[in-house]
């Protein structure tokens, strides 16, 4: 760890505590009940660990290093600069930053303050970001130095982080002079949110079939949700969390919580980049970290990638592993945990919210075996109500929202649609009540994924309805067709789409990137490679499934966390 000295307001007093305030006299609260907050977390690490390393940012001009009891004091710190600020109950702070001690301050300070925390995707344009936080009706914009252009012009109070730690940042003094409007009221003179039912987040959707809609989740569903990812992926006082997933992305899968509910230590990575992520695999313990599918291919194939000297917990979401990818993991030492949630277009269940539990049967079977089961979305986590597959409305027929939903069997092929409901499902779509309406068809929230429900209850899902592809009469799951193309030993990845056939109606369409060292050996032979994985694809494929055409790329399109853009290569398609 490099020297560093935080701020003096940093600081906590030698008498600190770490109790809040209450508007309801303990009189009137029941005694075997108390409001779930996901702060009480971070208030509890700090309490039991005060001086464990809780936030290392290592890799920038300014390195910073706060431990819980530090943190703490700086969460409390923002939480009184926001009220200094005129910020109330159930007002939205509008976030945009990578990730870093500002916005993993934000994910705590804010809800400290009883407002909701707005985190914006520092990727879109400015006219998306403009739309975000008037649509979000934000009081207030913490923002990160490189993406201040994205705010020119607002009339909201803005509040910029050079992302230093250091006196004479402007994000620095705002902390200041929330310590100094405490006036050391300290903790008690914060008060815990009694309604555990208040709105904790607001983040938007992607996007990518219109304006992107708000999403509201709650203090409990906050505080139950990272509590499965903690207990699902084995976090524990001892693990390190490296920050490869955005944490402005479905408020980081509630992995700000999670990580200070199990009193870990965490590393803020501010971009992707494999050979820090390699250097902190190798040297700095890192026990857990997520990512889509796209974003562990470039890990693993990286030139820094060899066997870690600890056991890695990859959580991985955003599409089914391949057994390629899964192999390429556990020779490294690194262990693929596969989980299923709605985080992207939807946002609606806080992150994961099932996960593929490994049957110890599983260890006996080949690893091309042993990764169709790993492929599957599993059962819902701990706290999560079990999901269901129900049959879709019939196409043309008038939609009956208060319709009893129909489960399909448990035969492992009969598709049906992905509903949930409960614990870590979104409370609504903000001002959009006929849009919540809608999602929420027969009491359950209706994903829009198409899965299959196997004999043991697992699920596996088969495509979004929009990429199933319908070649003559017959249903193909590009999911299903990229697993088995992904087993060709020259693909670094591949996806699938349906293009138009003037016979067929649709026939299956393969972009491919090609493994570095494969490139030379199909340089300029685009059309004999076509020919081969076609051959490699009939053997393991129907003919319907099998892709007419093939395209070697040197990239693919991507959002934020990594998960490939269909939406994108139809386009181009639709020009072909």
């Amino acid at each position: 760890m490099q020297s560093f000295s935080p701020t003096p307001e940093s600081i906590p007093p030698r008498s600190v505590t770490y109790e809040l305030g209450t508007t309801t006299p303990a009189t009137k609260i029941a005694v075997h009940l108390h409001p779930l907050n996901p702060l009480y977390f971070v208030l509890r690490a700090a309490q039991v660990f005060p001086e464990k390393l809780a936030i290392s940012h290592p890799d920038v001009k300014d390195p910073v290093f706060y431990n819980y009891a530090v943190w703490a004091q700086r969460i409390q710190n923002l939480a009184y600069a926001l009220i200094r600020a005129g910020i109330q109950p159930g007002d939205r702070v509008a976030v945009i930053a990578p990730n870093s001690p500002l916005i993993a301050d934000a994910h705590q300070g804010i809800i400290a303050a009883r407002a909701v925390i707005c985190p914006i995707n520092f990727r879109l344009t400015t006219p998306e970001v403009a739309y975000i936080l008037e649509h979000s009706g934000s009081k207030l914009i913490l923002i990160d130095h490189e993406h201040v252009h994205l705010v020119k012009g607002t009339k909201l109070p803005v509040v910029v982080c050079n992302d230093t730690g250091r006196r004479g940042d402007p994000y620095e003094e705002f902390l200041s002079a929330g310590r100094k409007f405490s006036r050391e009221k300290g903790w008690t003179g914060l008060v815990w949110e009694p309604d555990e039912d208040a709105n904790a987040a607001l983040c938007y959707t992607s996007g990518t079939t219109g304006r992107p809609k708000g999403v509201i989740t709650t203090l409990r569903g906050s505080y139950l949700a990272a509590l499965a990812n903690a207990y699902e992926t084995g976090m524990t006082v001892d693990s390190v969390y490296l920050w490869v997933l955005p944490m402005f992305h479905a408020c980081g899968w509630t992995y700000p919580w999670a990580i200070t509910a199990a009193m870990s230590t965490q590393i803020t990575l501010r971009a992707v980049s494999n050979p820090h992520i390699w250097n902190h695999f190798l040297h700095s313990g890192v026990t857990h970290y997520c990512g889509a599918p796209t974003v562990q291919i470039g890990i693993v194939s990286s030139p820094e990638a060899r066997r870690v000297p600890q056991p890695i917990r990859a959580i991985i979401a955003g599409s089914a592993p391949t057994a390629q990818l899964i192999g390429d993991l556990e020779t490294k030492g690194i262990t693929a945990i596969h989980v299923y949630g709605l985080t992207e277009v939807k946002i609606t269940t806080y992150g994961p919210f099932t996960i593929c539990y490994p049957q110890p049967a599983w260890k006996k079977l080949t690893l091309p075996e042993r990764a169709r089961f790993l492929a599957r979305q599993g059962r819902g986590f701990i706290t999560a109500q079990d999901i269901r597959v129900v049959y879709q409305p019939k196409e043309g027929e008038p939609l009956d929202l208060n319709a009893p939903l129909v489960d399909v069997p448990r035969d492992g092929t009969t598709i049906g649609e992905i509903v949930m409901r409960g614990n870590i499902t979104m409370k609504e779509y903000f001002r959009d009540p006929e849009a919540t309406k809608r999602a929420f068809r027969g009491g359950y929230f209706n994903s829009g994924d198409l899965a299959v429900m196997y004999p043991d209850g697992y699920i596996s899902i088969l495509d979004r309805s929009k990429d199933i592809i319908i070649s003559g009469g017959e249903n193909a799951s590009s999911l299903a067709i990229e697993q088995e193309l992904a087993t060709h030993p020259d693909i670094l990845e591949v996806t699938v789409i349906a293009r138009a056939h003037p016979k067929w109606g649709e026939r299956p369409m393969a972009f491919v990137i090609l493994k570095t060292e494969c490139k030379q050996k199909w340089n300029g032979k685009d059309d004999a490679f076509a020919i081969e994985l076609k051959k490699h694809a009939k053997q393991k494929l129907p003919g319907f499934a099998c892709p007419e055409w093939v395209k070697i790329v040197d990239g693919l399109p991507k959002t934020s966390t990594g998960k490939i853009q269909k939406v994108q290569l139809r386009k181009i398609v639709a020009k072909l």
